[in-house]
């Protein structure tokens, strides 16, 4: 690997990754570049869209210019310097800056590579072009809520859920290929557990998604409940709005569980690749517990797991690898019946 793209997937990753950093230093090499560069062109692609300081038409016609670029429809340079400008962090700023060198080292993988690549990223970006459109005009005063459970079932898998069968496909070609498994119900867990895991971002970021104008929890629910966008978070409505958010966390919940599923299907042998599930996994169990614990006061603080637990979910999880019976009790047993997938539509 040159240096430059020793950079890109080393500091440069490290500093816009945030968290998900620890699961793409553990990946075996054989899938780290190419993850690693899918995340990468993501983040680049996610920071355009939340440049709230520009009109949304000029955010949406740089991401159609970085999206014909990642697809190869075009050669054409980009140039991102007024985006770049407008960032509050530098790494973003680089990130921005650097888009060419990210976008030459994805012509460096290979055909079904970049093919795996190229689909995952264009979901994202539909995704991410399809939530600017939606809430263009939306504000504090005026917050748009989805239409239908439909409409977040939608969302969560073009921009989440779509991950989980990227990172099926290529694990599965370049690290089991020879493994009888079945296939089907492998990319049906791998999607759930992407779409799990943006639900608790969902459900975790809800109070300062509302006050953008922004409200993920669909409208066909909500009346359901008796609730509005505007007074989710007001005392009279409490109850109502408290019983609707379980529902979802159990939802989100459900689908973690099929991705531990995921996990353990994969093989044993695979120590690196189960490990760099598990943690985001274990993580979002953790997160899904706090906000269950959470009243409406405190959900309004962003709950948070604290870096000190996340060593100790980490630490344990490595300690309790070489033993089965350890290793599966890191994951919380289930309090109830699993739901479907089709719960709350």
């Amino acid at each position: 690997m040159s240096k430059g793209n020793q950079a890109l997937l080393g500091g440069l990753l490290k500093a816009t990754s945030r968290s998900f950093y620890l699961t793409l230093r553990i990946l075996p090499a054989r899938v780290r570049p190419q993850i690693g560069l899918a995340y990468l062109l993501a983040r680049t692609t996610d920071t355009i869209a939340d440049t709230e300081i520009l009109p949304v038409a000029q955010r949406l016609e740089a991401l159609n210019q970085l999206r014909e670029r990642i697809l190869g429809h075009t050669s054409k340079h980009l140039e991102f310097g007024e985006l770049a400008h407008q960032q509050g962090l530098p790494a973003e700023r680089v990130l921005l800056e650097k888009v060419e060198d990210a976008l030459a080292m994805l012509m460096t993988l290979s055909p079904a590579d970049l093919k795996l690549v190229r689909e995952v990223l264009g979901t994202i970006m539909g995704g991410q072009e399809m939530d600017l459109s939606r809430f263009a005009k939306a504000n504090a005063d005026k917050i748009i809520a989805l239409e239908t459970a439909v409409d977040l079932d939608d969302y969560t898998y073009r921009v989440a859920g779509c991950v989980g069968g990227f990172w099926t496909k290529l694990c599965r070609s370049h690290l089991f290929p020879k493994m009888k498994l079945d296939e089907e119900q492998l990319l049906v867990d791998g999607i759930r557990f992407g779409k799990g895991l943006q639900l608790v971002n969902i459900l975790r970021d809800l109070p300062e998604d509302l006050q953008k104008g922004r409200c993920y929890l669909p409208m066909d629910r909500l009346e359901r409940a008796g609730l509005f966008p505007a007074v989710l978070f007001s005392l009279g409505g409490e109850k109502k709005f408290r019983s609707l958010y379980h529902e979802y966390l159990d939802k989100a919940e459900a689908h973690l569980r099929a991705g531990w599923n995921y996990t353990n299907t994969l093989p044993f042998s695979q120590a690196r690749i189960r490990l760099a599930c598990a943690w985001p996994l274990l993580l979002g169990m953790r997160t899904i517990e706090m906000l269950r614990a959470a009243n409406v006061a405190e959900l309004q603080q962003r709950v948070k797991v604290p870096r000190a637990e996340v060593r100790k979910i980490i630490l344990r999880s490595l300690l309790s690898y070489p033993v089965p019976a350890l290793w599966r009790k890191q994951f919380p047993a289930s309090r109830k019946p699993v739901a479907s997938d089709a719960k709350l539509a």
